[in-house]
């Protein structure tokens, strides 16, 4: 069991831990497993680093994440200049078919479409940006359509998520409908739910994840 005071703390570590992050100032809020950030960062990575650090903390349930990207004057790029170094950032990772990806950007907000075979090839594209000068937000809209067309196993899946050593799965339910996989029960922790989901798309002839899992943890009120 742990209180509001105590996750604040550990979330607050977290992102202190994390050496991109240390000479940034987040402000971290916690009530009953909600975890609010509130700050200016530099760098739309230095914001993704700080979602990712919270999410790892034990008992944070849920995430309020306002952090503002602000650039000094000297590093600010129009959005002319952020599509095109999207583009050479795509082309050049060689595992992401980058011709199947339009890139738009708007006021530094870059929103990625298209299809793909493969979920990583989907993380890829974003990781291949979110260090990129003058880029304030990404949202990533590529779909996921499976070239093979077997059969999922949902034994298959549950045995995928149980080698994890950081997932507890003894509460985790798998049901497969057709192409889409959904994931019920309970997890004690934002990270472990979203690293159930990461692995359970990494099953060929997967298109949807439907990811239920419930953030399960006891709170004290102090």
């Amino acid at each position: 069991m742990k209180s509001n005071g105590q996750l604040q703390l550990d979330v607050q570590n977290a992102i202190k831990w994390e050496p991109l992050l240390q000479a940034a100032e987040i402000g971290v809020t916690a009530k009953n497993g909600v975890v609010s950030l509130t700050g200016v960062v530099d760098s739309y990575a230095k914001k993704g680093e700080a979602e990712s650090a919270a999410k790892k903390v034990r008992g944070v349930k849920a995430l309020v994440e306002n952090i503002e990207v602000r650039f000094p004057n000297s590093l600010s790029k129009t959005d002319s200049e952020i599509a095109d170094a999207v583009l050479v950032a795509l082309k050049n990772n060689y595992s992401i078919p980058n011709e199947k990806i339009t890139v738009e950007v708007e006021d530094g907000w870059i929103t990625l479409e298209g299809e793909l075979h493969w979920q990583y090839q989907k993380e890829a594209a974003k990781d291949a940006i979110k260090y990129l000068t003058g880029v304030k937000g990404l949202t990533n809209d590529i779909t996921i359509v499976a070239e093979t067309h077997d059969a999922l196993e949902e034994r298959e899946v549950k045995n995928a998520i149980g080698r994890s050593w950081n997932i507890d799965d003894s509460d985790i339910v798998v049901t497969v409908s057709g192409t889409t996989v959904t994931l019920t029960g309970n997890v004690d922790s934002w990270y472990q739910k979203e690293e159930a989901g990461r692995i359970t798309w990494k099953t060929p002839g997967i298109w949807h994840v439907n990811n239920a899992l419930t953030v399960d943890y006891d709170y004290t009120h102090s």
